[in-house]
């Protein structure tokens, strides 16, 4: 009987063990969407950086790739990502100082080799109050804050010789920043191309920025004069008769003000003017 009753005790244990969790009450279902929650958690950071190396070379490959657009030797219909690494062979990048705020600063325009090229993001730097300035009035591109150091390529012929001088720019247009390259001959005055590669401008309008048509129009255009003051003009589209002049885009004035301003600016005395002018000081006195 004793024999009995224990075998009954022990079921009706088990059948309580079986029943002490349901899924079904509110603590089960808690208890199952914590579980998926880190469950998948996991999933996703261990895919992120799994993915991050493949990521920043995506990233790489895709600002050298609009470097060499900038400096018209990429070819859409020809040349792909695995082309990049060996078109880029003559391509030399350096960190620039721009002109800073106060005394005791780096010399404007002078190569910094303290930054490590493999891993500045100037992007991120341009945001942070340590590594950028507050522009002030000389800020007609509308961006506000700055970089302290910019990047820089410059684009050599096999001898060894300058051909090209690519820089960055960006400035504000109608609806957002316009991000892009400045390829610049080796006498630093004029455009060899232009690139534009981020921006929210109204598609047809102001986005035409990156249509292959405009930018057909800057290459030989003469954006600083003699004395490197910046004298770029986005006129009226059909309006430019200058060398200094472009045609603007049809039914965005404001976009292409945004870009003639961009330009200005970062072509000016508060960017790149110094760098540049060391390159037109040499020019000069090699002439002479």
């Amino acid at each position: 009987m004793d024999s009995e009753t224990d075998q009954n005790q022990d079921v009706s244990e088990t059948s309580e063990d079986k029943k002490s969790f349901d899924p079904n009450s509110f603590l089960g279902t808690l208890v199952v969407a914590v579980v998926l929650c880190l469950v998948c958690s996991f999933v996703v950071s261990t895919a992120a950086v799994g993915l991050r190396p493949m990521q920043q070379k995506n990233q790489k490959n895709k600002q050298q790739r609009n470097v060499l657009i900038a400096a018209g030797i990429w070819e859409e219909d020809k040349h792909t990502d695995a082309k990049i690494p060996e078109l880029f062979e003559n391509i030399e990048t350096i960190a620039v100082n721009l002109p800073g705020r106060g005394k005791d600063l780096p010399e404007a325009g002078a190569v910094n080799g303290d930054v490590d090229l493999k891993s500045y993001n100037q992007l991120k730097a341009s945001k942070d109050p340590e590594q950028s300035i507050i522009i002030g009035e000389a800020d007609v591109a509308g961006i506000k804050r700055r970089e302290a150091v910019s990047l820089v390529y410059l684009i050599k012929d096999k001898s060894g010789e300058l051909e090209t001088i690519v820089l960055p720019i960006y400035g504000k247009g109608l609806w957002s920043t316009l991000y892009g390259y400045l390829a610049l001959e080796a006498d630093a005055r004029t455009v060899k191309g232009i690139t534009f590669y981020k921006h929210g401008e109204t598609p047809g309008l102001g986005g035409e920025v990156d249509n292959p048509k405009w930018k057909a129009k800057w290459p030989g255009k003469v954006v600083v004069d003699e004395s490197g003051k910046p004298i770029i003009e986005v006129t009226k589209p059909g309006a430019a008769s200058e060398d200094y002049q472009v045609d603007g885009l049809s039914g965005a004035t404001i976009t292409s003000a945004g870009v003639e301003k961009t330009i200005d600016y970062w072509l000016g005395n508060d960017a790149f003017g110094p760098f540049l002018d060391k390159y037109r000081d040499a020019e000069t006195a090699s002439a002479e």
